[in-house]
């Protein structure tokens, strides 16, 4: 093959919705290595280099994996809430018929994850704190996944798994807000609430010039920074702010401009570089004891136990009682295999790990992240192969033979 097929191919993958989820798993796969290698010592001093910045008596001094973790996770955050904002005014979760479902499926999948988790640490009260870390699902990981084997399943389940996720990242933000925010500094926070009202001033005099947005923004995501509230919140606060139907200086519609632009940074960058940061997790000395430690136990299945319960079995109520309907064309055994990709918590399930137990010592970071890697590889594994078992079993001679092209999701 000639070398424009290659990239051709290559421009075509990193297109799909595959190539996300693909690069976590590679990302957090090398992680390991280096973290199993002799270049496990440069992989920590590299997590370790400490970086700064200054205007005059102003600065902010953090190692480079805090830089990931607060300001690289920011612009995830950021472009989290403008998709929310977007679905809830003009896309599928603008309608309560459309929301009902998945809404009521988020509650199950934050809920049961949380009671799985605190049942099995409840003798164990320093490690309550991690009670949400399996309540969250990484969507570009579940999406992944489902566009690599879901083919043959119904659009509205990608749809349902999608306003999932969506509601699930909600409920880590609140979250997040709530439990996970140290002692507050009230000039910080006035600070940040004065560019909040200054982001809405322009907002509301359709200011169309991104700038203004980014500089304010910065000085609001310094301002949380240093307030004791958890970094993250100030992007998806800022997004809220961005205007919807207002023009940008080139003519396009800013919020969607933005957004369009930020999802390939954050997806094939930004996530897979916060995955390489906290992923690597020593496996020297790793024994059965270790992946049978309360902390390790309750997250894998809280990821993988309680997120089916909570999903499905929510869903299944909803739909039995007739609060709300199933997804247009489908089943429940695809509900179900879709259940079980909500138990890929990885990406969101690390970070709020590396916010529960922050300085709490090597050893709780590696339970979180051995949790969380066998929670979401478990529930990837099994989900992949039920609906792949459901597409084998669904064809007939009526069906369209193998050479023909496959539906488009």
């Amino acid at each position: 093959m000639s070398v424009s097929t290659y990239i051709d191919r290559a421009r075509a993958f990193f297109a799909s919705d595959a190539a996300p989820g693909a690069l976590l798993v590679f990302a957090a796969l090398m992680a390991l290595v280096f973290a199993n290698s002799p270049l496990s010592s440069s992989y920590n001093e590299w997590l370790a280099i400490p970086v700064s910045v200054q205007f005059e008596d102003f600065s902010i001094a953090k190692p480079l994996l805090l830089w990931v973790n607060d300001g690289l996770m920011a612009v995830f955050f950021f472009l989290v809430g403008l998709e929310i904002k977007r679905e809830l005014q003009e896309g599928n979760l603008r309608r309560f018929d459309q929301i009902l479902l998945p809404a009521i499926a988020a509650v199950g999948g934050i809920a049961m994850p949380a009671l799985v988790f605190v049942s099995i640490n409840m003798d164990e009260p320093d490690l309550l704190r991690g009670w949400a870390i399996p309540s969250a699902t990484d969507i570009a990981f579940a999406l992944g996944v489902f566009s690599v084997f879901g083919r043959s399943l119904p659009l509205t389940l990608k749809l349902f798994l999608l306003s999932v996720a969506i509601f699930d990242d909600i409920g880590a933000i609140v979250i997040i807000a709530l439990f996970y925010t140290s002692e507050l500094s009230t000039l910080s926070l006035a600070v940040a609430g004065s560019g909040l009202a200054a982001l809405f001033l322009l907002n509301r005099m359709r200011v169309s010039h991104q700038a203004a947005y980014f500089i304010v923004g910065m000085v609001v995501w310094a301002a949380v920074l240093k307030s004791g509230v958890h970094a993250t919140l100030a992007g998806f606060a800022v997004a809220w702010f961005i205007p919807l139907k207002v023009n940008n200086a080139y003519g396009k519609p800013m919020l969607r401009q933005l957004e369009h632009d930020l999802h390939p940074w954050v997806t094939l960058l930004i996530l897979p570089v916060f995955a390489f940061a906290n992923a690597g997790v020593s496996l020297v000395g790793v024994s059965l004891e270790t992946l049978t430690h309360p902390l390790t136990l309750g997250i894998a299945l809280g990821l993988f136990v309680g997120k089916q319960l909570g999903v499905f079995g929510f869903s299944w109520v909803a739909i039995k009682l007739g609060i709300a309907r199933m997804p247009e064309g489908a089943n429940w055994m695809q509900l179900y295999a879709v259940s079980l990709l909500c138990g890929i918590g990885f990406t969101m399930s690390l970070f709020v790990g590396s916010l529960a137990f922050e300085g709490q010592g090597a050893a709780y970071n590696d339970a979180v992240k051995l949790g969380v890697l066998m929670g979401s590889l478990v529930s990837a594994v099994l989900g992949s192969w039920l609906i792949v078992r459901m597409g084998a079993s669904d064809r007939s001679p009526a069906a369209p033979e193998l050479g023909q092209p496959a539906r488009a999701v």
